[in-house]
């Protein structure tokens, strides 16, 4: 399979509504440089009528569109990877550009040094709202995530994501594909490829333009629940459990107690203040506008705070009172 002649590849797609994002999704996908692929659409229940943008995209695509009952993303995906015909699968989101060369530069990573799977990274284009390019800076940036989620310097073991992540036919049907969990199944399917002896690789040059969520308040909800799913990952993976998964709950706690001991003495809060500036200054000058960089600071503190009370959460409900993540949580399994 590692020659260019085996190497067949299937791009799935899982979409609820979307219909504007999923137009731009196939339109970036005709504009690929290696149009040697297929893609398989699934309707997971949508409200929105997608058949007819999908069926116009017919001639110029190799494209398959299936609708089904609303069972979440990854139950939707597995779905989709049954009607391919590839060998190798690629999961995109609906709301990804994919830029000119993204299948080449895949195809190109696949043929040099094969892997299981892979992920790419996630960027911000420069037609997105300042609040998406804000939201893109907190989730990516070495001062916010440490940048794991896609700088190439800092990843020693990558975690693909499943709104850019690659995998090989056999080993996501080895793995039974995604699990039941309806947030963190991406990150699920990762450990668990791990456990069974399958390799993961980050593609530096096979990026994405991601939109991600369009306020801050559906920010901090999503968020918050990938907090909760944290805990849950740990007790179904305690070997990759780390102390990192903390610091966000740590930073919570960091901010409250700089507050209150500001009262008793100014340079209590200097810390904090500093790390204020920097991301501003840091985001402002990567964006070219200090707009974005404020943005950036309030998206950053948003992150941090739901993922951080998200996690003690759940932490709290699995870990000291012991109950049953499915009872604790049954919104977070389909």
């Amino acid at each position: 399979m590692h020659g260019d002649l085996h190497l067949k590849i299937s791009i799935i797609i899982a979409v609820y509504n979307r219909k504007d994002e999923l137009q731009e999704l196939l339109y970036s996908l005709i504009n690929q440089t290696d149009k040697n692929f297929e893609i398989v659409i699934v309707d997971d229940g949508s409200e929105d009528k997608l058949e007819p943008i999908v069926s116009s995209y017919t001639e110029k695509l190799d494209i398959k569109y299936f609708y089904k009952n609303n069972s979440g993303a990854g139950l939707s995906r597995n779905y989709g990877a049954k009607y391919t015909s590839g060998n190798y699968f690629i999961f995109l989101d609906s709301d990804c550009i994919a830029p000119v060369h993204y299948i080449k530069n895949v195809r190109k990573e696949l043929n040099i040094n094969y892997v299981d799977a892979f992920g790419g990274a996630d960027s911000a284009d420069k037609n997105f709202t300042d609040l998406q390019k804000a939201i893109s800076y907190s989730m990516t940036s070495l001062l916010t995530t440490g940048g794991i989620r896609g700088n190439k310097k800092v990843i020693n073991k990558f975690q693909p994501r499943s709104f850019n992540m690659g995998i090989s036919k056999e080993a996501f049907e080895s793995v039974g594909g995604f699990s039941e969990l309806r947030v963190g199944e991406d990150p699920d399917l990762s450990l668990t490829l791990w456990e069974k002896g399958y390799n993961t690789r980050f593609f530096p040059e096979c990026k994405v333009y991601h939109k991600r969520r369009t306020s801050l308040k559906k920010f901090a909800n999503q968020v918050y629940h990938f907090g909760i799913a944290r805990p849950i990952l740990n007790q179904r993976h305690p070997n990759y459990s780390k102390v990192t998964f903390w610091l966000p709950s740590l930073f919570l706690i960091f901010t409250i107690l700089s507050l209150l001991l500001s009262l008793l003495n100014y340079r209590f809060i200097l810390p904090l203040l500093l790390y204020c500036f920097s991301i501003i200054m840091d985001s402002g000058y990567k964006n070219k506008s200090i707009k974005v960089g404020i943005l950036s600071l309030i998206s950053t503190f948003t992150q941090f705070f739901s993922y951080g009370l998200g996690f003690l959460h759940s932490y709290i409900k699995l870990n000291i009172f012991n109950i049953e993540p499915k009872k604790a949580f049954p919104s977070h399994y389909y």
